[in-house]
């Protein structure tokens, strides 16, 4: 079975299927020791490759040679991919759809926000007129072999975020994402208006969306869970920490003891990354 038809066979089976963002290839090593699935969120990215916010400075080829990266280094776990807008033009969508599908990504998401784009979770979106969205998304559908396309709306009015979804799930379109979603209740309109289409759901810690378990999305009738950056901010808190506790000790490194990470800890998580270790036993992969 190919990456895009695992995913599927995933996204259709009991449960909701959870994606994990990571922002670089040290952070998709940790996630990979405890998830199947990896989102790769353009918020992560922007911010560890560029240093900068999710507002629209993403260059297509960056993404390509990061997923192509993840792919060689995880040939089992699954591989969303944010595209944001498809890099503004359809036909670049479609080329970098293409592209990752060519490197072994599983799925895209492709959002109808307008430039400048804004994360989801944010104040300040605006989205393209329906009808150039669907457009676009026809393109990148026909333009694709096997690849899960996710189709997500960032509209922020009920009335048409409904009208919007609706018409997404009319689509070819595999799975349906409202970004940015308040409420359970909202959620259920969506599931409603959508069918039997698979839905999915963002968290972001911060965010617009409630928190809300697995096992509580299964019971609203979701599909596919991501999780945009838990990496990202755990990364974040325990840098900054652990900078504070150095300067705090006049540069001292603290005493290396059981259970904490130094050079042989790290090495023996990012050898597991080496291609002559990809045929062992998937348990033994995971320790």
């Amino acid at each position: 079975m190919n990456h895009p038809d695992r995913l599927r066979a995933s996204i259709q089976a009991p449960g909701t299927t959870p994606l994990i963002g990571v922002f670089d290839m040290f952070s998709a090593s940790l996630a990979a020791r405890h998830y199947d699935g990896i989102f790769v969120s353009g918020f992560g990215f922007a911010a560890s490759h560029y240093g900068l916010p999710d507002i629209g400075f993403i260059a297509w080829p960056d993404i390509v040679a990061f997923v192509q990266r993840l792919r060689l280094a995880f040939p089992r776990q699954h591989l969303l991919v944010d595209i944001d807008d498809g890099y503004v033009d359809p036909e670049t969508a479609c080329h970098v759809v293409q592209q990752l599908e060519a490197i072994g990504a599983s799925g895209v998401i492709l959002e109808d926000q307008q430039r400048p784009r804004r994360c989801g979770h944010v104040d300040g979106k605006r989205v393209l007129p329906l009808d150039e969205y669907l457009a676009k998304l026809d393109l990148v559908l026909r333009s694709r072999r096997d690849l899960v396309v996710v189709a997500r709306t960032d509209a922020t009015e009920e009335g048409e975020i409904l009208r919007r979804a609706k018409a997404l799930a009319a689509t070819d379109a595999d799975v349906i994402l409202v970004d940015g979603v308040r409420s359970a209740d909202r959620i259920r309109q969506v599931r409603r208006v959508i069918g039997d289409k698979p839905l999915l759901f963002n968290q972001i810690a911060g965010g617009k969306s409630p928190r809300l378990s697995l096992s509580e999305l299964q019971r609203l009738g979701v599909d596919v869970a991501i999780y945009s950056t838990p990496c990202l901010f755990a990364a974040q808190t325990a840098i900054d920490q652990a900078l504070a506790e150095l300067k705090r000790a006049d540069g001292r490194l603290p005493e290396h003891v059981e259970g904490a990470v130094g050079v042989g800890e790290c090495l023996a998580l990012l050898e597991r990354n080496l291609s002559r270790h990809h045929d062992r036993a998937p348990a033994d992969a995971t320790r």
